[in-house]
């Protein structure tokens, strides 16, 4: 067996969903945000779904560059900032550069994970170094009211175990009537108190018991359990749990820059997906449980020679 590497995983930017903004056809300076650091500038004559783009730069963005990209290629009228406003460290200075560069009618697109399922799902690996806000949308409207602007657009979304997509424009534009449907959702829930909160941290202590008992309960029936994925979610599992070693003999995971290193804190060894499919473990921990419908689609073949999956989120559970 090939030993990895004594490095550990580096952490993965997420690509950028364009999927409801694909009905433009002026000419446009679309900028997306790929980082919490750097922004994606393009001038299209078209959407960016068509893929008639013109050549990208790339830059640290901040006020002083948003007044250049406004300056030298016109206003923006669409920024998108999928899976990047939660890793922004000052959100103050963001907006700024945006506001500065949006036109009149420019909207500014978020989606972030939302913060009602992260706490009703008990999704506590989401938190993890990355991540430096989570997001209700009470504080998103006084965020944004702060800079004069409004959320126009708001939508639900399954991804990464539920986020909020919405759409920002200045303040004139008037605020979308869902948003005060969806803040008396929150205060019902009870957000601003410190009790949901609490109740969350209890819930992650019984998964912490529940996980740990039966990947012990496997092993000692001589049962062998790998890990599947080596997200940073998974390290905000592994860690809290500690698992290493001694209950997941490996991870596996598609992402090359990932494999033959260790995963940081506990350090699993970290191979290619082919050693899951070729070694059959019998149980496999899915860390990459936001993936899961496309994971078990894909790994349909194991599941039918017999191996299971068992997800950790919200609850630990045997597939």
């Amino acid at each position: 067996m090939t030993t990895p590497t004594s490095q550990v995983c580096r952490p993965q930017c997420e690509l950028i969903s364009l999927d409801w903004l694909r009905t433009s056809r002026r000419s446009t300076t679309w900028v997306r945000a790929v980082s919490w650091s750097t922004l994606e500038v393009t001038t299209a004559r078209c959407s960016p779904a068509s893929g008639d783009l013109a050549p990208k730069s790339w830059a640290f963005f901040g006020p002083a560059l948003a007044e250049e990209i406004a300056r030298t290629r016109g206003p923006a009228q669409v920024v998108l900032a999928t899976n990047v406003f939660a890793h922004v460290h000052d959100l103050d200075q963001f907006l700024h550069g945006v506001s500065a560069m949006l036109s009149a009618e420019g909207v500014l697109v978020i989606e972030v994970p939302y913060l009602v399922d992260m706490l009703t799902n008990t999704e506590f690996d989401t938190i993890y170094h990355e991540h430096l806000s989570y997001f209700a949308v009470r504080p998103m409207v006084a965020l944004f009211t702060r800079f004069g602007m409004r959320i126009v657009e708001l939508k639900r979304v399954h991804v990464h175990g539920g986020s909020i997509r919405v759409a920002v424009q200045k303040s004139r534009a008037p605020q979308a009537p869902v948003v005060a449907q969806v803040l008396n959702e929150e205060a019902e829930r009870g957000l601003g108190s410190m009790r949901a909160y609490r109740d969350f941290a209890e819930r992650v202590r019984v998964i912490r018991e529940e996980l740990v008992d039966l990947l012990r309960s496997l092993k000692a029936r001589g049962k062998r359990t790998v890990g599947y994925g080596a997200p940073a979610k998974g390290n905000t599992l592994l860690n809290f749990c500690k698992v290493g070693p001694d209950l997941l003999e490996y991870l596996v995971d598609t992402t090359p820059a990932k494999q033959g290193r260790f995963s940081p804190g506990m350090h699993v060894p970290v191979f290619p997906d082919t050693k899951f499919q070729t070694d059959r473990p019998d149980y496999a921990l899915l860390l990459a449980w936001n993936y899961a419908d496309e994971i078990l689609k894909k790994e349909a073949a194991y599941r039918k020679r017999g191996g299971k999956f068992i997800t950790p989120i919200p609850r630990p559970a045997i597939l």
